[in-house]
């Protein structure tokens, strides 16, 4: 099941980080408005239509769910007061909190979750996360369109009182659920709406700590005010937050300087110089960027011009010098820190000598064998990338390597904004993409069942027999040794295919200021959390 989140942020490329930052006249104030510096825009407030990291922050603390992540990144009730697990884990029954309010005064129940589970896995709505529901009764029937959605394995025993029955019993259930995804809907308003609902602020109801003001939809700016109706409002600090969508950080840390921010993301050089600033901080996440081919190109279906590309990559640099801010090089598609076994990382677990390995005579090699398989003398294609300052450097820097490596390639950049990008991706107009994926909670399925082939955010369309086996097995595993063992074994195939060229591990390094308290970052799945986020 994922996310699978963030999904997108462009911490510093793809999906974008948000930037926590408050005016200087507002230190000490009872007023509690911050302003936030985000690089990216929002695309979208339904929570059934987002696939990024910027949406899901936003909706994370502009709705809620049965739970909320909390600090050690454990989910605590929420809307959900009693959670009872039967059936060998297959059913869970939530005895849910009274009173709660929706942002038009309705109060939230039961059936405000079935509507919105339901509404997500139809057909119609065309989700990109239904495939997250799959564990639940018949959503994988229902999405393909075999099954009614009132079929769901989601019921309400009353107005205070939600079951769901799964296929399978699964571990992170509850760490997925806490996902805006899953949260409820107000059906009234989204039928209201129609086609309108979530594309603006003034085309939304929410029942979270905040409410979405001044976003037209395509705007770069917006604010989130403080929810009175709120069942939890005594633990919101803030009055609202100003977000302004800066791209370049040159900008942000100006604003940064002059006291019009508390907090500015940094790029290569500007944490270079500023690391042993006492303000100076690196947020770590379970994110990877990645290349994507278009396999349904003739060109990208040869495994040997994969891996050339692969191998002509000094990721070494890229992380030190095009990157920095503190980000990693990364082994794979499952970023280091995202779960461990036995006190093992993933990571280290599942690396292998073909993913991620810079070797510039292997590079050449392969490229001459596979233009020969083709039968062709060249190959050129467009790097598809974000519009940010670092996604730029992003792909001008793997464009030099690539056209100075390999004999006989051309490569051209298109940088455009990123929405546009997710869309141009979903839609498969790309030749190779510059794609990222935020686990959507610490486990490696939130990343690795992606490339199955059914997916929907296989992109690039690649298929394997052997990868799709391994990760279904996985699903119904339930020896944790085993489970274990298999994803292991998927993630290394992943990598010995190059199904993708994993680039680097998006951190984040930041500077933020002292009066900034409160917030919470969390490495997988919706990043942000203000809700308890103060200025002093």
């Amino acid at each position: 099941m994922k996310k699978r989140i963030l999904s997108v942020i462009a911490l510093a490329t793809l999906g974008p980080l948000l930037a926590a930052c408050s005016n200087e006249k507002n230190q000490g104030s009872d007023k509690q408005v911050l302003n936030w510096s985000i690089q990216a825009e929002l695309p979208t407030a339904d929570q059934s239509l987002a696939s990024d990291a910027v949406s899901f922050s936003i909706l994370n603390n502009i709705g809620e769910g049965l739970y909320r992540l909390d600090k050690n990144e454990k989910p605590k009730p929420a809307l959900a007061t009693k959670t009872e697990i039967t059936n060998e884990g297959k059913t869970y029954t939530f005895n849910l909190r009274k009173g709660t309010k929706w942002s038009n005064g309705d109060e939230v129940t039961a059936k405000d979750f079935v509507y919105a589970w339901q509404r997500t896995v139809d057909p119609k709505t065309n989700s990109q996360y239904a495939y997250a529901f799959d564990a639940v009764k018949n959503a994988p029937a229902i999405s393909k369109g075999e099954k009614s959605p009132q079929s769901l394995g989601i019921k309400a025993l009353g107005k205070y009182k939600l079951q769901v029955n799964l296929t399978r019993r699964v571990p992170y259930f509850q760490l997925l659920i806490s996902r805006p995804t899953f949260f409820p809907q107000n059906q009234k308003a989204v039928e209201k709406y129609g086609k309108k609902y979530g594309t603006a602020s003034k085309y939304l109801v929410t029942n979270g700590p905040f409410t979405l003001k001044n976003w037209s939809g395509t705007s770069l700016t917006w604010k989130l005010v403080k929810n009175k109706s709120y069942w939890d409002t005594k633990d919101v600090k803030l009055s609202a937050i100003n977000f302004k969508v800066t791209k370049a950080t040159t900008t942000s840390y100006n604003l940064y300087q002059t006291n019009k921010l508390d907090e500015t993301l940094l790029d290569s050089e500007q944490a270079k110089q500023l690391v042993k600033n006492p303000a100076y901080t690196v947020w770590k996440n379970a994110r990877t960027q990645y290349l994507e081919f278009n396999q349904t190109q003739k060109q990208f279906q040869n495994k040997k011009i994969r891996q050339a590309i692969s191998y002509a990559i000094n990721r070494d640099n890229l992380t030190k010098n095009v990157v920095g801010a503190g980000s990693n090089k990364v082994t794979g598609i499952v970023a280091d820190g995202t779960a461990s076994f036995k006190g093992v990382d993933f990571a280290k677990a599942a690396k292998t000598a073909d993913g991620t390995t810079y070797n510039r005579e292997k590079a050449k090699k392969l490229w001459a064998e596979g233009l020969n398989e083709l039968g062709v003398d060249s190959v050129q294609f467009t790097l598809l990338g974000d519009d940010t300052d670092v996604s730029k450097k992003v792909a001008e820097y793997i464009q030099s390597q690539l056209n100075e490596t390999l004999p006989n390639i051309k490569v051209s950049v298109a940088n455009v904004p990123y929405k546009t990008r997710l869309a141009r991706s979903t839609a498969g107009d790309f030749d190779v993409v510059i794609s990222a994926w935020g686990a959507d909670y610490a486990d490696p399925i939130s990343d690795l069942e992606l490339f199955t082939t059914d997916n929907a955010w296989n992109h690039g369309k690649w298929e394997n027999e052997e990868y799709n086996h391994l990760i279904d097995t996985s699903q119904t595993e339930g020896n944790k040794a085993k489970r274990w063992q298999l994803l292991v074994k998927a993630s290394k195939l992943l990598d010995q295919e190059q199904a993708i060229v994993p680039l680097f591990q998006e951190n984040q390094a930041a500077l933020v200021k002292k009066q900034v308290h409160g917030y919470l970052y969390h490495p997988a799945g919706v990043k942000f959390d203000f809700k308890e986020a103060y200025l002093k």
